[in-house]
């Protein structure tokens, strides 16, 4: 029984780095890293940031897919992944924490006039603009899982009014939650703010199409540090060119990198980022470990995944 690490990602984390913080927790387990044209009928646990086209052919003995994070769509949406292979991901705390740092920032971004102020300063300008009260403003957090109900709680301990909003209803102190899609377009309606957390499931794709863009209150910022798939670019480029937004921030894509020459590049008040707002995991990787032998040992695995609902 062995373990494959394909990551493909060295900017970030290269395969024999996460190799040698396994090794020590999984002594004398075999540890391929990355795979080529061959078969590896050895085998049964994949550790990957995505599942990569043909991968799932070649690992014709695979039973786990254990997910360096917390999106699982390419996992759960492979055709050649057989349905018994049962998938896990990661939910660090650090991860989870600089996803709602990265909302935040955005936010005190605008409260605080940041852009406007450096503007005037190039220009030397003397231009006293007060911030807004974080008391006054309302912030939408769309998803309250282990992210988003982080990211909800820094909010409402900030003095901000908080709406939550999830498939299923939460209870999290000094927010007011709210799940169903029958909910959800008042709810954009009052928020100055919305930070989408949201998995990529059926029913988020394209969610943000034209119709539940328009819903969201006129000079709302949307931030989507979710998945990419949960906007319809061109629907989204439409209301900022309207100046039915205040603006967007985004940090996934539906292509990555964004091409060159997307429109996104080319909207103002739109702010862009190269899908970094959860990057470091530390203390998730022990996971990776604990379900490999969770699985050798028939035990219950860790954060696994539900492949029918897509998270």
């Amino acid at each position: 029984m062995a373990l494959l690490i394909d990551i493909r990602d060295p900017d970030w984390m290269s395969e024999e780095a996460l190799r040698d913080i396994l090794v020590p927790l999984l002594p004398g387990v075999t540890i391929h890293c990355s795979i080529g044209k061959e078969t590896l009928p050895d085998v049964k646990v994949l550790a990957a940031v995505k599942l990569y086209p043909g991968v799932a052919g070649k690992l014709p003995n695979l039973q786990l897919v254990q997910k360096l994070g917390a999106g699982v769509e390419t996992m759960v949406g492979d055709p050649d992944l057989p349905q018994g292979v049962r998938v896990t991901r990661l939910k660090p705390n650090s991860a989870a924490q600089e996803i709602a740092e990265y909302c935040l920032a955005y936010v005190l971004r605008d409260q605080r006039n940041l852009l406007s102020h450096a503007t005037d300063a190039a220009r030397q300008t003397w231009n006293p603009v007060p911030p807004r009260k974080n008391s006054e403003t309302t912030v939408g957090v769309l998803g309250l899982g282990h992210i988003g109900g982080r990211t909800a709680r820094i909010f409402a301990g900030l003095d901000f009014r908080v709406l939550g909003w999830s498939r299923s209803l939460k209870s999290i102190d000094g927010v007011d939650c709210r799940c169903g899609e029958d909910t959800l377009p008042e709810l954009l309606s009052q928020c100055d703010y919305v930070a989408s957390i949201l998995p990529s499931t059926p029913q988020t794709r394209n969610l943000f199409d034209a119709s539940l863009i328009s819903k969201l209150k006129p000079g709302a910022v949307l931030i989507n540090a979710g998945r990419g798939d949960l906007i319809v670019d061109d629907d989204l480029i439409h209301t900022l060119k309207s100046g039915h937004l205040g603006g967007a921030v985004l940090d996934v894509f539906r292509e990555e990198p964004l091409p060159r020459d997307h429109p996104f590049w080319f909207c103002e008040n739109l702010t862009i980022t190269p899908h970094v707002s959860g990057w470091h995991i530390d203390g998730g990787l022990d996971d990776v470990a604990a379900n490999y032998l969770r699985l050798s040992q028939g035990q219950p695995l860790l954060h696994e995944v539900d492949r029918q609902a897509g998270y």
